[in-house]
């Protein structure tokens, strides 16, 4: 636990990767060859880390058309028809949401503003992607239909696109992870899905030092995990540096509330009985998640409606495996209790709750479940740990902090304020450890993943938690960022 330290200045003593003393400002004397950072009177919290991010479609998106403001299908493919090509000849957008939208994505709608240039454009949920007929027919496709794909097909498009060469695509992952140091950000879970030891071997011989890196793997590689001995917590084989080390079995069982396809108690409005889809069947996920576990493998499952997370947590008891559950956005009241009493964390993203409040109050008008129940969660027992799954949403955790407090992020009121929760769950809930028994914090003994806040955040509002200026960030003492 936190030293009790109070509002009063002090001084925190570092050496070999560790916090080693902490005492009164000025109590302390040392040499004056040690080095000394003056914090002038910042807020100096434990590192924190994104525990959801596709790390390499996060770096990408910056070449990429942002289409969050496209207000229907219509202004959408007006916006791609005037966005740059690039080096490898198509148009790419990203961002969109159409749930609201009076119009529908149409292929034949893309093809009048875009014409013959293949053309993508990314649901902010990465759920579907709606290509014209040239971008259909450039990946094999039949060129028919809305143009709108959902669920793997639409994740292997993603996928194709997110295959950048590497001297360029690890260029933008190393500039996107010293962007995230800035944010206070010492380590993160990479859930891109690709095979990711091998690139991040690769990055670590480049030199990459940004971050501590966590990263998945997926269905279609869990036999070679397996058969390789990859087990959780294991560092990147081939490489002197422990920042990258293998992290969790990451399967997709249901789909999204953007992309209307999470799998629900209860239908979506305007359906003959669409409950959504389970991408993956129950029993099937249970034999994965067994190969996975005695494999050494802790699972993270996809889940966001009420069924999902119900089948999610029926494997979990079933397997005995260890691991979160990933947005857990839709929960049933009967099975708030299960996280604790199964030892699985909620890895959720406060920020998808405001960002979705519109969307949600329509699709998920008739559902009995609980709509993203943070504070309901917390008050169950379970663990919270935080994240953004970028690029749904920024790989900023002062946007997830805020987010999960203040339950806003613009002039509204807070959207459903009784699932807010306190400050100090919420930083904890953003550290490696999330807000378990196990949080983190600044006292002797513990690593120095640090981060240097110039305002105290305990007292910011909205604004200024999602503003934050962070004056210095450090893996193992070691500044990976100094404004």
């Amino acid at each position: 636990m936190p030293l009790p330290l109070g509002d009063d200045p002090h001084d925190v003593v570092l050496a070999g990767g560790q916090i080693v003393d902490i005492a009164p400002a000025g109590a302390l004397k040392h040499p004056a060859s040690v080095a000394v950072l003056d914090a002038d009177g910042g807020w100096l919290m434990p590192g924190l880390w994104d525990h959801h991010v596709h790390l390499t479609q996060w770096a990408l998106r910056a070449a990429r058309e942002p289409l969050d403001h496209a207000r229907s299908a219509a202004e959408a493919a007006r916006i791609m028809a005037a966005a740059p090509i690039l080096a490898d000849g198509r148009r790419v957008g990203t961002g969109y949401r159409d749930a609201l939208w009076a119009d529908e994505p149409e292929r034949l709608l893309l093809d009048a503003t875009t014409g013959d240039v293949p053309t993508y454009l990314i649901n902010a949920d990465v759920h579907s992607v709606w290509l014209n007929t040239a971008a259909l027919r450039r990946e094999a496709h039949d060129p028919f239909g809305s143009g709108v794909l959902r669920e793997l097909p639409a994740f292997e498009i993603s996928r194709r696109l997110n295959l950048v060469d590497p001297d360029r695509g690890d260029v933008l992952v190393d500039a996107a992870a010293r962007g995230a140091a800035t944010r206070g950000i010492v380590g993160l879970v990479d859930l891109d899905m690709a095979w990711n030891e091998d690139a991040w071997a690769r990055r670590l011989a480049a030199g990459f030092d940004a971050l501590r890196i966590r990263f998945g793997i997926y269905p279609a590689d869990l036999p070679r995990a397996v058969a390789e001995g990859l087990r959780t917590g294991d560092a990147v084989r081939g490489s002197a540096s422990d920042l990258v080390r293998v992290g969790p079995f990451k399967v997709i069982t249901d789909g999204s509330l953007g992309t209307r396809t999470a799998a629900c108690s209860h239908p979506y409005p305007g359906t003959h009985g669409d409950h959504g889809v389970m991408t993956v069947p129950p029993e099937e996920l249970l034999e994965l998640m067994t190969v996975a576990t005695a494999g050494g493998l802790e699972s993270a499952v996809h889940a966001i409606g009420d069924v999902a997370n119900s089948h999610a947590l029926d494997s979990f008891a079933r397997t005995g495996a260890v691991g979160t559950i990933e947005h857990a956005q839709l929960v049933a009241h009967a099975d708030l209790h299960r996280f604790a009493r199964l030892g699985v964390a909620a890895s959720v993203q406060p920020a998808h709750a405001v960002d979705d409040r519109d969307i949600a109050e329509h699709e998920w008008a008739a559902q009995t479940a609980l709509a993203y129940p943070l504070r309901a969660l917390a008050d169950a027992g379970a663990e919270l740990r935080f994240g953004s799954d970028a690029p749904v949403s920024a790989l900023d955790p002062w946007t997830a902090i805020a987010a999960a407090v203040y339950r806003t992020n613009d002039d509204r009121s807070a959207w459903h304020p009784e699932q807010s929760v306190p400050f100090e769950m919420a930083r904890a809930a953003s550290t490696e450890r999330g807000s378990g028994p196990d949080a983190v914090g600044i006292e002797p003994g513990a690593v120095a993943d640090l981060a240097l806040c110039e305002a105290d955040p305990r007292v910011a509002d909205g604004a200024g938690l999602r503003g934050m200026r962070v004056a210095a960030t450090m893996i193992a003492g070691r500044l990976t960022h100094r404004a």
